[in-house]
């Protein structure tokens, strides 16, 4: 563990912080600026904010000696994706009143607002608690919104297992009242009395850290890229408990060897009961053993490589006080979400939609935001949020179904949006124009790289053909990048890493094909490779198996062997 001075410049900042409150306060008051202090900025992260600037706008304004122009992100907390109809109508009233008049979908299930400028921040907060939501630790170095498989209509397992995303999220979400007290006006303890982390203590967590689970056969919420995975295993309709997997993460840096993308480790099959306070034990581990002097290795992943994996269990089962249990059969056969409508056990309805890039608005092709509002106005049941940036219209009654579908047509909803194998297994990250560590566009040109990709498609007749594609700005990995058969991680304005070979049932990471590839590059890699796919494929075999079988990429075991 470091000492005092090894401990990076967050720890000091956290420590400092009087349990998360720093002086937000004092820096929402001042008008003087746009922005907040650099301390500051990282403590609102774990408010669910993130200070950030309109990168498009950086030159004009660094010509006319302005500051930037800062504005800030807000990450709402939707526990398993499933949110009211009133929910979602609250959440469109905000993009309008304080956000930038879109809602963005996040990779993890949450919704997120852009272009807040900081003299609307208190009242956007106090909006989304009145729509009985938080934005209390969707960033920073705690447990992160968790999790679950959105189909209600796939098994009827999932309620059981939403009930445990929600448990688990509400166990591990932080005590402290500064959130209430700089948001929602709630006054302080008098006398005083200092705040209470009974699980994270003062300087919290090491990194961020986050927890999806999945009900097998589908892993659509890529359960293997989080710290902690659950493999649902259920007997009939009882849900026993869950396979358990540690040390996934997908985030890297270039230029940085002791970076890279990890899959998570199966170590046990967790009864049910006793899923939290499983998790409780693994957070701990990570509390106590993660990197606190260099944040780029603080993630979990990087703790259980440099103690081993059986050391890391060891000291598990040692908290626990108990022997874990072996992993049981649980196979995974595909990613993604489920489009259109889909009669669920319960015997109601969910439509699937497909929203490019998690970016609800309204464009020429679809009045998504407009049509989704109207749906919400009527809708008896909930909306799903997906892990790719999709939603789910839910639990919709055989009567309340044609009234819906006639909002769905009227507003061009589902005839609008992308339908290419390609394009519907698409994430892009927002990158460049606000987020500040982007070097590259990614959510604003990913739908125009695929559609001229989706020419090559068209004549090799692969148009219907599942392939995931995911792009990012940069190397950390919001989209999950690591996991797709195709790749895209932007290395500077117009220049691409583009990588090949992750399975598409999101057990498998790809592997570095090519580097600093222009569009017209790009385009001319990837057209002799689908043609050798559409010719020379196996029965049924995927783009990412293919592409492996081939030797046109090696096949990576573990992140370690991972090259940027």
């Amino acid at each position: 563990m470091p000492n005092e001075d090894q401990r990076s410049a967050v720890e000091i900042i956290k420590e400092n912080s009087n349990y998360l409150r720093g002086t937000i306060e004092q820096g929402l008051q001042d008008r003087i600026t746009g922005a907040i202090s650099d301390d500051d900025t990282q403590l609102t992260k774990f408010h669910g904010l993130y200070q950030q600037q309109d990168r498009d706008l950086e030159r004009e304004r660094r010509k006319q000696k302005l500051e930037p122009y800062y504005m800030f992100m807000a990450r709402i907390r939707v526990p398993g994706g499933v949110c009211t109809p009133a929910q979602w109508l609250a959440m469109d009233q905000i993009a309008d009143d304080f956000a930038n008049g879109t809602i963005k979908l996040t990779t993890r299930q949450a919704f997120q607002f852009h272009g807040i400028l900081k003299r609307d921040l208190k009242d956007l907060m106090q909006a989304v608690h009145g729509a009985s939501m938080d934005s209390l630790a969707a960033c920073g170095d705690v447990n992160r919104n968790v999790m679950c498989s959105p189909d209600a209509f796939q098994s009827p397992i999932h309620e059981q297992t939403l009930a445990d995303a929600r448990a688990l999220s509400d166990h591990l979400t932080p005590r402290t009242t500064a959130y209430h007290e700089i948001w929602l006006d709630k006054k302080k303890v008098d006398p005083p009395q200092e705040d209470v982390e009974p699980l994270y203590g003062k300087t919290y967590l090491p990194r961020k850290f986050k927890i999806a689970m999945a009900i097998p056969p589908r892993n659509d919420t890529d359960i293997y890229a989080h710290d902690v995975g659950l493999a649902a295993i259920a007997d009939g309709d009882t849900l026993l408990g869950y396979n358990l997997s540690i040390g996934g993460g997908m985030g890297t840096t270039f230029g940085n060897p002791d970076t890279y993308p990890r899959l998570g480790d199966v170590i046990t099959f967790c009864p049910r009961d006793k899923v939290v306070e499983m998790v409780e034990a693994i957070v701990t581990v990570q509390r106590d053993y993660g990197n606190r002097s260099n944040r780029k290795v603080a993630r979990m992943k990087y703790t259980i490589d440099r103690m081993g994996l059986n050391v890391f269990v060891l000291e598990l089962t040692k908290r626990l006080g108990y022997e874990l249990e072996p992993p049981r059969p649980c196979e995974f056969t595909r990613n993604g979400d489920t489009y259109g409508w889909t009669e669920g056990v319960n015997g109601k309805w969910s439509c699937g939609l497909f929203i490019e890039g998690g970016r609800v608005r309204d464009t020429e092709a679809a009045q998504l935001r407009t049509g989704l509002r109207e749906i919400a106005k009527i809708h008896k049941g909930d909306f799903r949020l997906t892990g790719n940036q999709n939603v789910i219209i839910a639990n919709i009654s055989k009567t309340n179904k044609p009234k819906i579908q006639k909002l769905l047509d009227e507003y061009n909803i589902i005839k609008g949006l992308g339908t290419s194998g390609l394009r519907l297994n698409s994430i892009a990250c927002v990158a460049l124009g606000s987020c500040g560590l982007a070097n590259a566009e990614s959510e604003r040109y990913l739908p125009v790289l695929i559609t001229k990709i989706e020419e090559i498609l068209t004549g090799l007749g692969l148009q219907e053909d599942e392939i995931t594609i995911r792009m990012t700005g940069c190397p950390n990995g919001c989209a999950r990048p690591y996991l797709a058969e195709v790749a895209f991680i932007g290395k500077g304005p117009g220049s691409y890493n583009m990588y090949l070979g992750g399975a598409f049932h999101g057990q498998r990471l790809n592997n570095l094909y090519k580097e600093s590839l222009s569009e017209e590059e790009i385009l001319a890699e990837l057209a002799p490779l689908l043609k050798a796919y559409a010719e020379q494929r196996n029965e049924g075999e995927h783009f990412g198996d293919f592409v492996i079988r081939q030797e046109i990429v090696t096949e990576i075991k573990h992140g370690t062997e991972f090259k940027h």
